[in-house]
């Protein structure tokens, strides 16, 4: 039973889901705008927004965390030097979902997902 459970298996054990979610977490930093699967977009939202949340406090400890979830350290610089200063003033709600129809072959629902 499932029960209360929120967590998005996405077909995958634990330590290939966590890398995965760290991987789209560095691409989406990066890039700033993301085409995936939309229960890989909506997943991924719950671990950037935090992210985001902590790096706006601009903390040794927040750098800490972060440079603990992503991969690369350039994620992480650009993450504290371009996207927490612009959303100091925003209470949430850094990023933004939209579908964009079912991918051919398979017929999975896709989504954009961008930083606001």
């Amino acid at each position: 039973m499932r029960h209360r459970n929120i967590n998005r298996i996405l077909g995958r054990e634990k330590a290939q889901r966590v890398a995965l979610l760290r991987g789209l977490s560095d691409s989406l930093i990066l890039e700033g705008k993301m085409k995936t699967t939309l229960a890989k977009a909506k997943e991924l939202k719950r671990y950037v927004e935090p992210l985001v949340t902590d790096a706006k406090a601009n903390t040794l400890s927040a750098r800490r965390k972060a440079i603990s979830f992503l991969y690369t350290n350039d994620a992480v610089t650009k993450l504290f030097a371009v996207w927490a200063p612009k959303y100091t003033t925003r209470q949430g709600g850094y990023t933004r979902i939209t579908k964009i129809g079912t991918r051919t072959n398979d017929r999975a629902e896709m989504a954009i997902i961008e930083f606001v």
